[in-house]
């Protein structure tokens, strides 16, 4: 896929922040309303739906007699297991401390395609990217200790692992199949199995079938799951993934300002901190490295003797 410019690019990005930002708060108020398990299956599976309507023209693409082992483990790590880890996790320990948890995931991707995909890792970008676990970390917890639950620790470990293992995957995959469909199959296969598995841990009286739920659902499907997911893969496919999920670490800051309007929780030193720590990471993650003069010199002097 080639490279988009810097100015769509920044509004890709500046839109996927938003969607998931505000997904947060949204799907935290619907757990009010519904199992979260079953909830996670739903939202999943209706934007699987919707992508595949969507794509149905360009349904000769999937493939699947060659590529389903790609859909599948695609499903696994970027839905099964990052929803299903998530959804426990958060059971278990306090919103803010799993999401530092689940934010280190831009550290692990730079980490992966350090490894797997040969992008560059240099000293100021893992030194960026520690500014960003930083920032996340201020202002999720907001000075609060917060129930500390080694099970839940553990989960959230894995919920970032997971995204992490997937994104890289993604990126690994990208020149195989076509980016929308993988998105397409994967949330389909993996709400599938998620419904499955809340139908069995969850009961499906507990929903509450009003019309708060139904928006909730509706918006959760359409924006947090089918619009996010293509920004996401498109990002991904057309950059570097460390550096596009560097800007994943600006998600709490929209999160914490949504609660702030809608939620009334007060903006703290802690947020400000945050903002600070987390513009400094990006800033290191994506700045580029000059090449000195006498490199330079010494490139232009070895072209001309090849």
């Amino acid at each position: 896929m080639k490279q988009l410019s810097p100015i769509r690019q920044t509004g890709l990005i500046a839109a996927l922040v938003i969607l998931w930002g505000v997904s947060f708060p949204i799907n935290k108020m619907m757990l009010q309303y519904t199992p979260p398990l079953l909830f996670a299956g739903m939202r999943t599976l209706a934007g699987a739906i919707l992508l595949m309507l969507l794509m149905l023209p360009k349904r000769k693409q999937i493939q699947w007699k060659q590529h389903k082992h790609v859909y599948i483990l695609s499903s696994l790590l970027n839905v099964v297991l990052f929803f299903g880890l998530q959804t426990y996790g958060l059971k278990m320990m306090s919103s803010g401390l799993f999401s530092v948890l689940v934010y280190l995931q831009p550290v692990l991707v730079a980490l992966f395609a350090w490894i797997w995909l040969g992008e560059h890792m240099s000293v100021l970008k893992g030194i960026g990217l520690t500014f960003g676990i930083l920032g996340v970390a201020a202002i999720s917890t907001r000075g609060e200790a917060g129930h500390i639950s080694t099970i839940g620790v553990m989960l959230g470990i894995g919920t970032s692992i997971s995204w992490a293992l997937g994104t890289v995957y993604v990126k690994k995959v990208s020149s195989v199949v076509h980016f929308m469909w993988l998105a397409a199959l994967q949330c389909l296969i993996g709400g599938i199995i998620l419904i499955i598995a809340g139908s069995l841990a969850e009961p499906w009286s507990e929903i509450q079938w009003n019309p708060i739920f139904w928006s909730g659902l509706g918006f959760s499907s359409i924006f947090g799951v089918t619009g996010s997911w293509i920004l996401y893969f498109t990002l991904v496919n057309s950059g570097e993934a460390s550096v596009v999920t560097s800007y994943t670490f600006l998600v709490p800051i929209v999160s914490v300002l949504t609660g702030m309007l809608f939620l009334h929780e007060s903006f703290t030193l802690y947020l400000l901190l945050g903002l600070i720590f987390i513009g400094i990471s990006i800033g290191m993650v994506n700045l580029k490295p000059k090449s000195s003069p006498l490199k330079s010199g010494k490139r232009k002097i070895l072209n001309k003797l090849d």
